[in-house]
C-alpha cells in the first residue's frame, strides 16, 4: 500500500505520551481482542494505523497478515518498509505524523532500532508521540519504546540498554511462554544490568500514558502483566498489577 502525504499532518506537540504493550495481537491470536483494544485507544474513531515491520526485515508474510486481520477492522491500515524506502524525509515525516496509531511487529529489537536510528525513524516515532500518535507493538515492537529490554536479539537471552526511551524502564515480553525468559529478566533487573520494569505474559495488553500504567486488558483470565524491580538484596521482586 503506497505512502501519501495528502492529509496533513495531525496533532500538536505537548500532549500525554501514549505507549501501548502487547503480549499479542494479529500475528499469533485467531480473534482480534488486543488489535480491536488497541484501536478503541486510538484518538480517531476510525483511526489510521500504520504497520512497521522493521524488527522481521519487513517480511512479506508479516505484512500480508497484518493487512488482511486491520482490513477488517474499522481502520485505514498502512505499511512502512524500510529495507526498501521509497518516501524521502520529508514524504516520511508527514506520513508518520499523521498516523493515529503505530503498530510494530516482533523480531530482532537491536536491529529495528539500527535501522531506525539510520533513517531518523526514532526521532520521527518520538515527536509522533508526542503529538498524540498511540505507539504499540509485540514482542520486539514492545521492547523498543523502553529505555532497556530483555531479549533474544543476539542468540541466547540477554538485555539491551539503548531503547528509545519513551518509556521509562525496561520490558520483558513473552514472560509466561519462553523458556528462561522469567529467570533471566529478574537476574537482569536484580543485578542492575536493566532498570525495573514491565513483564508481558502472552495474551496481555498495557496502556501507560506519560509513563504511567493507566490500562490493562486480557485476552484470558491467565494473562498478567507484572511489575519487576530490584529488591536490594541481590534478588528482585515481582508484583502482578492491573489498572
Amino acid at each position: 500500500m503506497p505512502l501519501s502525504s495528502d492529509a496533513p499532518v495531525s496533532g500538536l506537540p505537548g500532549g500525554p505520551r501514549r505507549i501501548a504493550l502487547l503480549g499479542g495481537g494479529f500475528s499469533t491470536d485467531a480473534d482480534s481482542v488486543l488489535d480491536t483494544w488497541v484501536l478503541g485507544r486510538a484518538r480517531a474513531a476510525r483511526p489510521r494505523v500504520c504497520f512497521v515491520p522493521t524488527a522481521s526485515g519487513d517480511a512479506e508474510g508479516y505484512v500480508d497478515r497484518f493487512l488482511t486481520a486491520f482490513g477488517a477492522l474499522d481502520c485505514e491500515p498502512s505499511v512502512l518498509r524500510l529495507f526498501r524506502r521509497e518516501p524521502d524525509d520529508a514524504s516520511l515525516r508527514a506520513f508518520l505524523l499523521r498516523q493515529d496509531v503505530v503498530y510494530v511487529g516482533g523480531g530482532n529489537t537491536a536491529n529495528l532500532l539500527a535501522v531506525w536510528r539510520t533513517h531518523g525513524v526514532d526521532r520521527l516515532l518520538t515527536e509522533a508521540c508526542d503529538r498524540g500518535t498511540l505507539l504499540c507493538g509485540i514482542s520486539a515492537g514492545a521492547n523498543c519504546w523502553a529505555e532497556g529490554s530483555h531479549t533474544d536479539s543476539f542468540g541466547p537471552l540477554t538485555h539491551l540498554t539503548d531503547g528509545l526511551g519513551l518509556l521509562p524502564g525496561s520490558v520483558c515480553p513473552h514472560y509466561d511462554s519462553e523458556p528462561g525468559r522469567r529467570p533471566s529478566y529478574r537476574r537482569a533487573v536484580a543485578s542492575g544490568a536493566l532498570p525495573a520494569g514491565w513483564a508481558l505474559d502472552d495474551g496481555v495488553g498495557a496502556l501507560f500514558t506519560d509513563g504511567v500504567l493507566t490500562e490493562t486488558v486480557g485476552r484470558t483470565e491467565a494473562a498478567r502483566l507484572y511489575r519487576v524491580e530490584a529488591d536490594g538484596r541481590g534478588g528482585a521482586t515481582e508484583v502482578a498489577v492491573t489498572a
